[in-house]
This record gives C-alpha cells, sequence and structure tokens, in this order.
C-alpha cells in the first residue's frame, strides 16, 4: 500500500501519523487514491482509521476518563505489561468501548468498532504474572477494573502524552494510543456484583467452577476474560495474571467443554443446514444427526477466486481432543462454543461441519469475537431440513458455488467428519 511517509508510517498493524493533515486533500490522505466525494479526507477502506486523527488532538498526560476494561499483554512473560484501557475524559456510555455481543445486536461496521476501540488509551504498567497474590496499587486497580459491572472513573497520570496508535490482533480487541503509567486513582467505588465477589473471595474455588458459575448468572464470555486476564478468580496458588489473548481462548474452551458434555446426553438433530455472517465473516454450518464430533474448515475466498482455494482445519471426536487447535486457533474455541450453546439450547447433539468463509470485506482484524458473533448470527437463521445427509452435503456445494464462487469439493474431500460418518457409530454404541 502506498504511504506518503512524511505523513504516516506503518509498521505492521500498527499506524502512526507523523502529523495532523491541516486541510483536506482531492485524494486518500493515507494510501492517495482519488475521492469521489471531496468531501472527504479519506477513501472507504481507510476510513477507518479517522478515529485515529480524531482523537490526536485530545491526548494529554494527565486526565480523568472512564475504564471498562483492563489488558494484560503477553510479551516478556511472565513479566508483562498490564493496561487499565480508558477514555480520555468522562462517558456515560463508556462500557459500549468494551461490548462486542452490543456491537454485534446492533450491526455495528468495521469503523464503528475501530472509532469506539481507538479512542481507549491504555495506560499500562509492568507486572509478574505472580503478583496478583498480593497487594499492589496498579495491580489492586486493574483488578477493581475488571471486575466492575460498569466502567469505573479513574484520574491517570502518564509519564509522557501517549503516541498515536492502532494494535489490531487476530485474538484480542484493537487498542488504542499506549502510555507509561505514573500514577492512578480510582475516582467513584466499582460497581461489583455479589456474584463477582463470592468466586474473588472463594480462593479454595477453581477458576473453570468460578466461570461456570457466573456464565450461568448471565456473565458473558467477554466479562469472564477480563476477570480470569487480572487474576481475580481461581484457587489462591494458582492465581496469575494471564495474558488476554491467552484468556480470551481460555474461556471459550472451558464453557464450550462444559457444554459438551452436557449435550452428549441428548438426542440428535435432524440433517440442519445454517447460514449466516458478520463483518465479512460467513458461516455455513451442517448438523449430522449424530453423535458430538467438530470440524472447522476456515477458507479466505477473495471476491474473484482463482482454482485453488487454501484453507484450515481442524477436528475433535466424541472424546474431544487432546492438544490445542494450532490451525485455526482461537477462531475454532470460538465458534465450537457459539454451536455448543445452540445445541445446548436445542436439547440436542449433532456431529458439526462448520465451513468458515472470509471475504475481502473483512481487511481490518478486530479479534476472535466476531468469528463467535458470526457463528452464532448463523445459528440464528432459520435452518434448511434435509432428508438425508448425502442431499445436504451436495447442497452446501452447490451453495457456497453460487455465493461466493468456488468449489469446496478439496476441502469435502478432506474431512475427516464426513469420513468418520459412513462408520459412525450410533449413539446407543456409547451407552
Amino acid at each position: 500500500m502506498p504511504i506518503d511517509q512524511q505523513q504516516w508510517s506503518i509498521t505492521n498493524n500498527l499506524i502512526y501519523p507523523k502529523s495532523l493533515p491541516s486541510e483536506m486533500g482531492n485524494t486518500c490522505l493515507i494510501c492517495k487514491t482519488l475521492l469521489v466525494d471531496k468531501s472527504k479526507d479519506y477513501c472507504e477502506r481507510h476510513e477507518r482509521f479517522r478515529a485515529a486523527i480524531t482523537i490526536a488532538p485530545k491526548l494529554k498526560e494527565d486526565f480523568f476518563g472512564s475504564a471498562p476494561a483492563p489488558f494484560v499483554g503477553e510479551y516478556g512473560y511472565p513479566r508483562v505489561n498490564v493496561g487499565i484501557l480508558s477514555t480520555i475524559e468522562h462517558e456515560q456510555d463508556a462500557w459500549m468501548h468494551d461490548a462486542p455481543q452490543q456491537w454485534a445486536a446492533q450491526n455495528y461496521g468495521i469503523s464503528e468498532v475501530v472509532n469506539l476501540r481507538s479512542s481507549l488509551v491504555n495506560s499500562r504498567f509492568q507486572a509478574g504474572v505472580s503478583d496478583v497474590r498480593k497487594s499492589e496499587k496498579f495491580l489492586d486497580i486493574s483488578k477493581e477494573v475488571g471486575m466492575s459491572s460498569k466502567p469505573v472513573d479513574v484520574e491517570i497520570n502518564l509519564k509522557k502524552k501517549p503516541f498515536l496508535s492502532l494494535n489490531f490482533d487476530n485474538t484480542a480487541l484493537p487498542r488504542g494510543p499506549p502510555g507509561e503509567l505514573v500514577k492512578a486513582q480510582v475516582t467513584e467505588n466499582p460497581s461489583i456484583s455479589r456474584h463477582v465477589d463470592r468466586v474473588h473471595d472463594d480462593t479454595d474455588w477453581k477458576a473453570k467452577d468460578a466461570m461456570s458459575y457466573l456464565y450461568k448468572h448471565g456473565y458473558d464470555e467477554n466479562f469472564l476474560t477480563r476477570i480470569l486476564s487480572v487474576g481475580t478468580i481461581g484457587m489462591q496458588k494458582d492465581r496469575k495474571l494471564v495474558p488476554t489473548k491467552w484468556s480470551i481462548t481460555a474461556v471459550d474452551d472451558s464453557l464450550g467443554k462444559e457444554l459438551i458434555t452436557k449435550i452428549k446426553d441428548y438426542q440428535t438433530t435432524d440433517n440442519l443446514a445454517y447460514f449466516g455472517g458478520y463483518l465479512g465473516n460467513y458461516y455455513l454450518i451442517l448438523f449430522f444427526p449424530e453423535v458430538w464430533q467438530y470440524e472447522l474448515f476456515e477458507m479466505y475466498v477473495p471476491n474473484n477466486p482463482g482454482q485453488t482455494i487454501n484453507h484450515s482445519t481442524d477436528f475433535e471426536s466424541f472424546s474431544g481432543r487432546r492438544g490445542y487447535a494450532f490451525n485455526t486457533q482461537g477462531g475454532y474455541y470460538a465458534a465450537r462454543l457459539a454451536i455448543a450453546e445452540k445445541l445446548f439450547s436445542m436439547k440436542r447433539q449433532a456431529s458439526v461441519l462448520a465451513l468458515r468463509v472470509i471475504r475481502e470485506e473483512y481487511d481490518t482484524p478486530l479479534g476472535v469475537w466476531v468469528v463467535r458473533q458470526a457463528t452464532r448470527k448463523a445459528l440464528e437463521s432459520a435452518p434448511i431440513i434435509f432428508g438425508d445427509k448425502e442431499l445436504m452435503i451436495k447442497y452446501a456445494s452447490a451453495f457456497l458455488k453460487k455465493k461466493f464462487g468456488f468449489d469446496v469439493g478439496v476441502q469435502m474431500g478432506k474431512s475427516i467428519l464426513l469420513q468418520s460418518l459412513k462408520n459412525q457409530k450410533k449413539l446407543s454404541a456409547w451407552n
């Protein structure tokens, strides 16, 4: 992408404006594409970076803001950066800066999500992962922010004005300008519920059991990720900081496994096909009336696909996986949680083949929450019911060919799940 190096510095997923634009031009300030709409500074592709320009004049060393979430980095482990993510002024609706389920419910676009996340200053400090077992002011504030049901008003003092950047990631949510924390103070009492207080105070409760308890009481996976990452749950000897990227997958995996254990006792579904998506991530999900199995294929399909579509895939049998899903990574567990939730609500089990199609419109990584919400949206659609599995498989191939212009035959031919269905034991064999 051609960049005016006098104005912008881009490294990997970071974008740094070197100076603010003084006036509007006729081309995009980032890629110099000719603009049809002369009232804009950026082309449609780079409109999402407008928030970075907007927030730049407001950045300063000292401010009063609202903190909706903490963030724990993974670099340097076991000594990591811990951040208090906050707005640069008090906001009544600051919770919307960390609300993936709400974004999906309102069909927020990429630009809207980036705008919200880019305005959160990452006031960070370093800590050892085991330091959460003792009292330390910055860590105590991070814990309060993580456990609070609503954003906490904080006074922040940084070493210097934070530098402007946007940090994108395939697993975690985008993060805004970072700054080195010198002083922090909570200016109001955090709103911590009795359920959260209970799991925090009980140091003999395993983390997975604490998460299960809160999940049953309506706390979503995003909230559970926050409290796990800042070490506020689990047995006392095991409590530690968990990098946010790791805690996201840990929560998805733990909740998913618990639901799967329950659905294995249910009767099977019909042959059902669901389709839907969100932010350029589309899912065709096939339920086969057999015992629990799960396979995910992820495929990037450009608008003009060639003859071959590369894919990544992972699989688990009725007995589960023995290792991490290295091919599809966090997306595997995020989609599996959404699928398990659906089957649990139906009081049914199934062998599930999930086909993820990633399109060019998803041009900015926003985190694995997109996968989870896209899968949920797909499963909210009305399913197509088939009389037999062969007919459903043929439909899936024809549908993807018509919808996205590529032949999924290669992927279907490599499916461990479809191969196993030919010799699948019936549910009674597992009883």
